[in-house]
């Protein structure tokens, strides 16, 4: 897909969190598609504008993605002879800046706006998350909300759930307990979760295992819920303690790039450091 408005489509891609590459003719001599100066943002899936098509552009884009799926931070600078190199008839020369200009970001899916939320809101503000944040009370958001954060006010948060894309982390923190058991069900049978957990103790995970496997869901499905949550190292009651743990675990999850499961090593030290009310 090609847009030749580059400049709302970054915009659009950075409010979404998703990679891209700007490339830039930074030079040319002789003959070439577009001059010095034009640009193209290349994504995983997407190209949006053109720097003139044929084979420059094929071998940018494939140059680009490479460089998203390697993680790559820092720009490169590749130079083609048009004729010689690329085979096309223009047979100028072109050289290409290759800058990552938007990294990913994990979407966090937030269910509760109480005093724990909020902390945990502003300290993974400056960390690489989008975060939709979902709570049935209006008044209980902060009237400012940090860069990249969505808030949702919806008087059906379990249906919320099935709007969310793919492999998102979820965290269930809201002010009801028959809620959180509703979101839990409702999360653990998409069974997509990069990572779910859910604040609270370990009797009330307890419960809640009880209450999942009568309605058929097995062991193994039960054990992606991460209840308590937060890292043992972490302690502390004090809501921004709190903030920190979970803060903390998340990071863990997508620096190992894997999901965390309540029975695996790592989940088992993560004994239960905050056994507090929902807030």
């Amino acid at each position: 897909m090609f847009k030749d408005n580059w400049i709302q489509t970054l915009v659009e891609l950075e409010q979404k969190g998703e990679a891209c590459i700007m490339v830039t003719v930074v030079e040319h001599k002789g003959s070439t598609p577009r001059d010095s100066g034009t640009k193209m943002l290349v994504t995983r899936t997407g190209c949006y504008a053109t720097i003139g098509g044929g084979h420059l552009e094929y071998k940018a884009m494939e140059l680009a993605r490479e460089m998203l799926a390697k993680g790559e931070r820092r720009p490169r600078i590749e130079r083609f002879n048009l004729g010689a190199s690329l085979g096309q008839c223009c047979g100028g020369m072109a050289t290409l800046m290759l800058e990552p200009v938007v990294q990913d970001k994990h979407h966090l899916v937030l269910f509760g706006a109480g005093h724990v939320a909020k902390a945990l809101v502003s300290v993974l503000s400056g960390l690489p998350f989008r975060i939709t944040w979902i709570d049935e009370r209006e008044d209980e958001f902060p009237a400012q909300l940090p860069e990249g954060v969505t808030k949702v006010v919806s008087d059906d948060p379990v249906g919320e759930i099935d709007d969310q894309p793919a492999n998102s982390f979820y965290l269930v923190m809201t002010h009801n307990h028959q809620l959180d058991f509703e979101l839990a069900a409702r999360i653990l049978k998409r069974g997509d979760a990069r990572y779910f957990g859910m604040i609270g103790s370990h009797t009330k995970r307890k419960r809640f295992e009880y209450r999942l496997r009568e309605r058929d869901f097995d062991q193994q499905t039960v054990d992606r819920m991460v209840c308590p949550i937060g890292l043992a190292e972490v302690g502390g009651k004090h809501p921004a303690e709190i903030a920190v743990s979970v803060a903390a675990q998340l990071i863990a999850c997508y620096q190992d790039n894997a999901v965390v499961d309540a029975k695996t090593p790592s989940a088992d030290k993560h004994a239960d450091p905050v056994s507090v009310p929902h807030s």
